[in-house]
């Protein structure tokens, strides 16, 4: 499958690296791919730029959002929850139209320093906001609950936890579980409508809690039934 990774970020580095894995075509989306592969300094995080990464990944191409979603059987939402939509618009309606968006991003507000709050939460979600934005796409709350490494390689952990979707097609949700499923995941709940995502979305004032006791993001719950 010919996959478009929207984000240059760490999660859409894991990501598009761990899709290559298990056999897709990765194109990685950005606004201007010369200045991306012209920066030097590391990011907010302290982790190298994004040059770097690529120059290890030479069967990723990099293009911008436009380009890399036109050509795109399927599109991987992995940017900042708060541009999201500005991605997607730079990606084109068009582009999406008729396709499945995994959408991993996360409402966080950081206006008022760490931990953030949600910009949206309770009656809404970031993934309704997307998909009544994009109606014509067919949008897949997944992943936004784990931390990149662990989304494409969740056998770094010594037993296996639970991820979800969120959406309101059967059969999107169903490709993005298979794909979830060649990522190594073995427990992946639906959860229901693309409504569903305000859940998952309101787990993470718990999962950024629970990161600071912990002192690591490499963790994950696990649903015992």
């Amino acid at each position: 499958m010919d996959i478009a990774v929207l984000g240059t970020g760490m999660v859409g580095q894991a990501l598009a690296g761990g899709l290559t894995r298990i056999g897709h075509a990765v194109v990685v989306g950005t606004r201007d791919p010369d200045a991306t592969l012209a920066r030097t300094d590391p990011d907010g995080m302290g982790n190298p730029p994004f040059a770097t990464w690529h120059a290890e990944h030479t069967d990723v191409a990099l293009a911008t959002y436009a380009d890399a979603a036109a050509g795109a059987d399927l599109v991987v939402l992995a940017g900042n929850g708060a541009a999201a939509l500005d991605m997607l618009a730079a990606a084109g309606a068009d582009h999406l139209a008729g396709k499945v968006l995994i959408d991993i991003s996360n409402p966080l507000d950081f206006s008022a320093g760490f931990p953030p709050s949600l910009f949206v939460k309770d009656t809404d979600s970031l993934g309704e906001r997307i998909q009544a934005a994009f109606p014509e796409t067919k949008v897949v709350k997944s992943l936004n609950t784990l931390t990149a490494s662990l989304m494409v390689d969740p056998a770094q952990l010594p037993e296996g936890t639970t991820v979800f979707v969120s959406g309101d097609d059967a059969r999107a949700k169903a490709t993005v579980s298979d794909i979830l499923t060649a990522l190594g995941h073995t427990d992946v709940i639906d959860l229901g409508g693309i409504e569903s995502a305000r859940g998952t979305e309101m787990l993470l004032p718990l999962w950024l809690r629970t990161m600071g006791a912990l002192g690591t993001g490499m963790f994950n719950i696990k649903v015992v039934r």
